[in-house]
């Protein structure tokens, strides 16, 4: 549909938030040209509570969300009318019926955009529930791409990783490239999750393999993300791909993670959640070299020397990081009897440069084990910088 009166098209939203009968969930982020809503991103769904039934309203500023439970009728008519006074960008309203997308141009006008709903709608959410997944486990992507419980477990600790860091007011369209994407399992979750929250997304999958792309692509078609999702095959280092906003490489094989940070850090790409997986460079570095004293006992073990080697070569890969203008956590993103390699290192740039402190504790390690990580070479590191 084409562009339409932006309070015509508001209006038809605001009589799906008010019929408790049919709203299944409601998220509002993103923000119109030139101005800035009072909120990152604000979601409702009707609850079922002790006191009858409400409107819960999450309201987050980036950094601490905010509920409210209202009561139907007036109470909740002013504070949608309240929520969609504000300049958000967008709007995603799933019913029992229906899923509802408006999108403010640039010229201010709406694009909507409506589609059959395609699952049945939970039912509604009391606090006494258990822990919901991010993403509902019935959703019809797990039924494109496949998966068992453990894997929409891993995909739900992924989504929950992936929405802790993206704060404050992000970029729209929000550019998220996944390096390395292999069967893009994450790929499509990320894309639904980020969707989900009502974010205008453009998704681009590159793997070495043309047969993934072949695979990948054609599932994308198959779940009517093609405008939208898209893959390449060619090697991370030189893929035909501009630039990101969201960089992700989930469980690249050894040196192949350098290389996705490495780009990432080229096009200062303001979020990076990568998953290494096997660290074979350093563990080679480190049988073929004495290590400094009193540490041989870390090193004299193959099996000891191995895990040494994933601590070494993460905690180098961070230190990197930070030396180029990015704030790193080292979290545990899966539970371990998921996966083994449940390693998640989340950057954010700042843009603050490298301190003193940092660059010596950096070039000490280094010296120290005598090593030559291949993010430094990718990234053209040296002491003297």
């Amino acid at each position: 549909m084409g562009p339409q009166p932006l309070d015509v098209a508001l209006a038809e939203v605001r009589s799906l938030l008010l019929a408790p009968e049919t709203l299944v969930r409601a998220v509002a982020a993103g923000r119109r040209r030139g101005q800035t809503p009072s909120w990152v991103r604000a979601e409702l769904r009707p609850v079922s509570l002790r006191a009858g039934p409400a409107l819960q309203v999450v309201t987050s500023d980036g950094a601490r969300p905010s509920t409210r439970n209202i009561s139907w009728g007036e109470p909740a008519a002013l504070v949608v009318d309240a929520l969609l006074a504000e300049p958000f960008g967008n709007w995603h309203v799933e019913t029992t019926d229906a899923t509802v997308q408006l999108r403010v141009t640039k010229k201010g006008e709406a694009q909507l955009h409506r589609s059959a709903a395609d699952r049945p709608a939970p039912p509604p959410r009391g606090h006494d529930r258990e822990k919901e997944y991010l993403l509902d486990p019935g959703d019809p992507l797990f039924a494109t791409v496949g998966g068992n419980a453990a894997k929409r477990r891993q995909v739900d600790a992924f989504l929950r990783a992936l929405d802790a860091t993206l704060t404050g007011t992000l970029p729209e369209p929000l550019r998220v490239v996944d390096l390395g994407c292999g069967n893009a399992y994450l790929t499509f979750a990320a894309f639904r999750f980020l969707s989900s929250r009502g974010l205008d997304v453009s998704l681009v999958g590159v793997d070495l393999r043309p047969d993934q792309r072949e695979r990948n692509t054609a599932l994308a078609a198959q779940l009517g993300w093609a405008e939208r999702v898209r893959f390449v095959a060619g090697s991370i280092m030189e893929a035909p791909v501009a630039g990101a906003d969201v960089v992700l490489a989930l469980h690249a094989c050894d040196t192949a993670t350098d290389e996705a940070l490495a780009r990432a850090v080229r096009w200062g790409a303001p979020y990076v959640l990568a998953a290494p997986c096997c660290h074979h460079d350093l563990a080679a570095q480190l049988r073929g070299a004495p290590a400094p004293p009193p540490y041989a006992l870390l090193t004299r073990q193959p099996i000891l020397r191995e895990r040494f080697a994933d601590v070494l070569t993460d905690a180098l890969r961070a230190a990197l990081l930070r030396l180029h203008g990015y704030r790193v956590d080292v979290v545990e993103f899966v539970d371990s009897a998921h996966t083994p390699r449940n390693l998640l290192l989340r950057g954010r740039r700042t843009g603050a440069p490298p301190t003193a402190e940092q660059r010596a504790e950096y070039e000490a390690l280094v010296a120290a084990w005598g090593v030559r990580p291949r993010l430094a070479e990718l990234l053209a590191w040296s002491a003297s910088q």
